[in-house]
């Protein structure tokens, strides 16, 4: 049993309706902050549990769950003639798997389809409060949204009620980041460690628990602080003592202490925990019965070798499980298949695997696979010389900032500038390409006239063509790249002395040439300001 897809409706950052389809095995959600990859597993893990941050929602009611956008419409639409109706919010799970399934069939979803088996969880206005809530309206004192006029349901398709107990379909949320400390003690590792017993293991921690206080209480020492706290409060007739709080038959949880090689768990280092939070996540014995493991970003903290170590066991101990990942990390991404990859940005979502450059970007060695998906805005170059003149050029142009300062990312590409542009035009990502001319305006028009009125994608190249007699080996210089085009836009001069060089205008080309990241360098680096190409100040105006 897994998810095949997920609508969701109003639910903190996605407004309106945003959808996504699910592999059956794994699922790797990569996006930047603020992107929504949080928010998605929470709504899963709600509509399947009815809880959120632990604590079951329908008691916890909140505005700020809602889409801030819509909740601003709503409101400013009540100093209107024509008030809007209060926001909803639903979450729909459309289920496929076996035939235990099939009680939840019905078409009490969105899209009416009575074959669809899932679940729905909504916030919504309850209608019998109409009369209330019109003359509420008449005060005009509705500043947030109204939630005591609001219900909670939690169906089937099939418009039954649900329940855990009536959901053939687990899932674990596995938050190996999170932290709460209660009594000195980590509560998430104290709640893994609570459902890895069974019910045998949990009475005999229970009784060696109240034979600690009985030994407690029958210490020399406790019995005579006890005596003078008797003594001292005999006025009101009542005993006064201390001991070891039994107060409910599952208190030996509340002061449960996890040690690791004798070290009180949270004293250890970061990815230490995050490592054991996991494994034990993935061996308890809830999430052994879990259909579906919902893992938020579990590279944080961790060292490349951990991080490996980490995702390895990830990958071997779900069992056929769905699973469903969060990420920021190529590594984590590349490791477990970019096939299962899902970028999700401003509530858009592509897939990898349905691009022409797939094959391509499956190939693609180290972080360049997710750089441009988590950029706000890129500019792709086509190697490391040109991405240090524009960067550069940037900061020249900027008070001394570099383009990352503002959001800017600066990417070496090779010659692959297409295939990143179809991922750019998927993902409606604003990019700039900064590209030589090679002296062949016709075949440059014609590799990007696709993407000639794409708003969000800008091609800049020079739009002159140079020519000239030197020769190197038996073929002519081009004089149409990067390194031309400065020494063009200054002089033989400008880079003689930036370089320490007496060259003629032939050498300096020769020189350039061969030596373009060190060149490119030098120019980076350089205490004076240089001109630069009108199509490089084109690029940086992004």
């Amino acid at each position: 049993m897994y998810i095949e897809k997920i609508k969701i409706k109003n639910f903190k950052c996605f407004e309106n309706w945003f959808e996504v389809d699910f592999n059956q095995g794994v699922n790797i959600i990569v996006g930047n902050n603020e992107a929504g990859k949080s928010t998605l597993l929470e709504a899963i893990h709600l509509c399947l549990t009815s809880m959120l941050n632990g604590r079951y929602l329908r008691n916890e009611l909140s505005p700020y769950i809602f889409n801030r956008k819509i909740e601003r419409a709503y409101l400013d639409s009540l100093a209107t003639r024509y008030p809007i109706q209060p926001p909803e919010i639903q979450i729909e799970l459309f289920l496929a798997g076996d035939d235990a399934l099939e009680d939840l069939r019905g078409n009490r979803n969105s899209e009416r389809n009575d074959k669809a088996r899932g679940l729905l969880f909504s916030i919504e206005f309850d209608k019998k409060y109409d009369g209330a809530y019109t003359e509420l309206l008449k005060s005009k004192e509705i500043n947030s949204i109204p939630l005591e006029f609001y219900q909670v349901q939690w169906l089937e398709f099939s418009r039954e009620p649900a329940t855990a107990r009536t959901i053939p379909v687990k899932s674990a949320l596995i938050d190996s980041t999170s932290t709460r400390v209660q009594s000195g003690s980590d509560m998430y590792i104290s709640r893994i460690v609570r459902e890895f017993l069974d019910d045998k293991e949990r009475v005999a921690i229970s009784q060696a628990h109240r034979r600690l206080k009985d030994a407690f209480k029958a210490d020399y020492n406790v019995g005579a602080i006890n005596e003078r706290l008797a003594e001292a409060t005999k006025i009101s007739r009542k005993e006064v003592s201390i001991s070891v709080d039994m107060s409910s038959h599952n208190a030996w949880e509340n002061s449960l202490m996890t040690y690791i090689d004798d070290v009180p768990f949270h004293y250890i280092g970061k990815g230490e925990q995050c490592i054991v939070k996991t494994r034990l996540a993935l061996s308890s014995k809830k999430n052994r019965e879990a259909t579906i493991l919902l893992i938020e970003e579990p590279e944080n903290h961790l060292s490349h070798s951990k991080l490996n170590q980490l995702i390895s066991d990830i990958s071997t101990d779900n069992s056929g499980k769905q699973v469903i990942i969060t990420t920021h990390s190529s590594f984590v991404a590349n490791k477990l298949g970019l096939d299962h990859l899902i970028l999700l940005r401003e509530a858009k979502v592509t897939r990898i695997k349905d691009l022409n450059a797939s094959d391509f970007f499956h190939k693609l060695p180290g972080y360049n696979t997710l750089r441009l998906v988590l950029s706000q805005k890129s500019i792709l170059v086509e190697g490391d010389a040109d991405e240090l003149v524009v960067q550069r050029a940037y900061m020249d142009a900027n008070a001394g900032r570099l383009p990352i300062d503002d959001g800017i990312d600066v990417i070496s590409v090779g010659l692959s500038f297409l295939r990143f542009l179809e991922l750019a035009t998927a993902l409606k990502i604003p990019v700039v390409v900064a590209t030589d001319n090679d002296g062949d305006l016709a075949a440059l028009e014609k590799k990007y006239a696709k993407y000639k009125d794409v708003d969000h994608i800008k091609i800049c190249y020079d739009p002159v063509v140079d020519r000239g007699d030197l020769v190197l080996g038996d073929k002519p210089f081009n004089y149409n790249t990067l390194e031309p085009k400065l020494v063009k836009s200054n002089s033989v001069e400008t880079f003689n002395k930036l370089f320490g060089k007496t060259f003629d205008l032939d050498g300096l080309h020769r020189y350039m040439k061969n030596n373009k990241t060190d060149c490119a360098l030098a120019v980076f680096s350089g205490q004076a300001r240089i001109q630069y190409p009108e199509y490089i100040l084109d690029a940086i105006a992004i």
